[in-house]
């Protein structure tokens, strides 16, 4: 494994275990409670909406339409380039009263104001049965992924990591739900997809370092639970670093360059990178430690004779 620096001495994790256990169940507490009072924002995609796409000569200028509409009583608008960069889809939610065609007119109008030479290609109304039907497909599709890491950590582990696990998982989940309730960020379904891409990239990191501590258990089998784990994380500290210093230069990249139509989910990407890291090292890891993960656990220790018994 690629090093670029080496910790001689190992960092006892452990030691400190209780106190991030608490800084989790404090983060994880008030994250439910932001979804509890304050819930989620949810776009058009959940709860219907009109959908308008228009098309120009030239290039669209996407901020410049978005402080138009916005200017126009619109606050809830998503503009982006469809296609070509000709072609603009914007997204924005009915407010009572107000049909489909009156504001897809109106926004027209907007537009003409600012360039005459705009065409009205298409306007389509999501209905908030199709909302629904997202919203449900979408949380169905977290409980899938959630069931398959515990099914597959426990046929790769053992139950008591399935669960510290599991338990890791979605307590980055949470607290980027959280997150998004508390600042009401818009929840689309590029930020389902991003929550579920973290949602692998925590698995990923909680295997790696379950992997470690089932090596070490294997080559040292007088060292006791706890410094085992700090040896295990205290050795995957070099390409955690290397890794998710890689990884969220790339979803930074997407964050403050990727426009509007990335930005919360490069956000959900994000925030899950740096939790994720930390449930992985200091929430799974402790967790599997008081469920009374051991060697034996992990290894199956051969009987003597047992060979000699299996020998017709």
């Amino acid at each position: 494994m690629i090093e670029f620096f080496h910790i001689k001495r190992d960092i006892p994790f452990m030691k400190y275990a209780r106190s991030t256990t608490v800084v989790s169940a404090i983060l994880f507490v008030s994250a439910v409670a932001a979804l509890a009072t304050r819930g989620l924002n949810l776009s058009i995609e959940f709860t219907g909406g009109l959908l308008v796409e228009v098309r120009y000569e030239q290039a669209a200028d996407l901020q410049q339409i978005r402080s138009v509409l916005e200017e126009g009583k619109y606050r809830d608008v998503t503009v982006q380039n469809y296609g070509t960069p000709q072609d603009v889809l914007i997204r924005l939610r009915l407010h009572p009263n107000e049909s489909s065609a009156q504001v897809s007119q109106a926004v027209l109008a907007l537009l003409k104001e600012q360039d005459p030479a705009v065409n009205l290609l298409r306007v389509e109304f999501v209905g908030p049965q199709v909302g629904e039907e997202l919203y449900d497909s979408g949380g169905l599709a977290l409980l899938l992924v959630c069931a398959g890491i515990m099914f597959y950590l426990a046929m790769r582990f053992e139950w008591r990591f399935a669960v510290a696990g599991i338990i890791a998982n979605l307590h980055d989940v949470v607290i980027i739900l959280g997150f998004f309730a508390f600042f009401q960020w818009e929840f689309t379904l590029a930020v389902l997809a991003g929550v579920l891409a973290v949602l692998g990239y925590s698995v990923n990191e909680s295997v790696v370092i379950f992997d470690r501590i089932r090596e070490i258990f294997r080559k040292k089998r007088k060292m006791p639970v706890p410094q085992t784990i700090d040896h295990a994380l205290t050795v995957t500290m070099s390409r955690t670093v290397i890794t998710h210093t890689m990884t969220e230069l790339v979803v930074l990249s997407m964050l403050l360059f990727g426009g509007e139509v990335l930005f919360y989910f490069a956000l959900a990407l994000t925030i899950g990178i740096v939790f994720g890291i930390y449930s992985s090292m200091l929430v799974a890891s402790p967790i599997a430690m008081w469920l009374g993960a051991s060697r034996e656990n992990l290894l199956q220790v051969k009987k003597e004779g047992a060979e000699a018994d299996a020998t017709p």
